[in-house]
């Protein structure tokens, strides 16, 4: 992999009374709504990082599921790669912090209108082709 910065993150998602809705999360320093996400930290894999990133984000505890892919986009420090997995919600409480000041539960269906970067978009519409099967 060519990559500068490495991630990780998930389409976490939980039952709804009309199907699945996942959990997108507002970054107040850029002042967008995504899919929780961030970098590894040393020695970690992509799927550790993956879990503590949303759990750190969205306060939720949650369970792996089907690998969704990679992104990859340039960013200041040069290539950031991104891998994906959708996550079923778990236990927990989203608190307010720095990085998240905000989650909210949208179906899936709503997510791509609500999330800012086409990046999130394709992958809430991978995860939703993934999860109907």
């Amino acid at each position: 992999m060519n990559a500068d910065v490495v991630a990780a993150g998930g389409v976490v998602w939980r039952p709804a009374s009309d199907g699945k809705e996942i959990a997108v999360v507002h970054r107040p320093k850029y002042d967008d709504w995504s899919l929780p996400k961030g970098k590894l930290d040393e020695g970690e894999t992509f799927e550790d990082a993956a879990l503590r990133e949303v759990e750190e984000e969205t306060g939720l505890r949650a369970e792996l599921g089907p690998y969704l892919g990679e992104v990859s986009y340039d960013v200041s420090k040069g290539r950031k790669v991104v891998r994906y997995w959708a996550m079923t919600a778990g236990d927990g409480e989203f608190t307010p912090n720095d990085e998240v000041d905000e989650l909210r539960w949208v179906s899936m269906g709503e997510a791509p209108a609500m999330l800012t970067h086409d990046l999130d978009r394709r992958l809430v519409e991978r995860a939703a082709a993934e999860l109907a099967s």
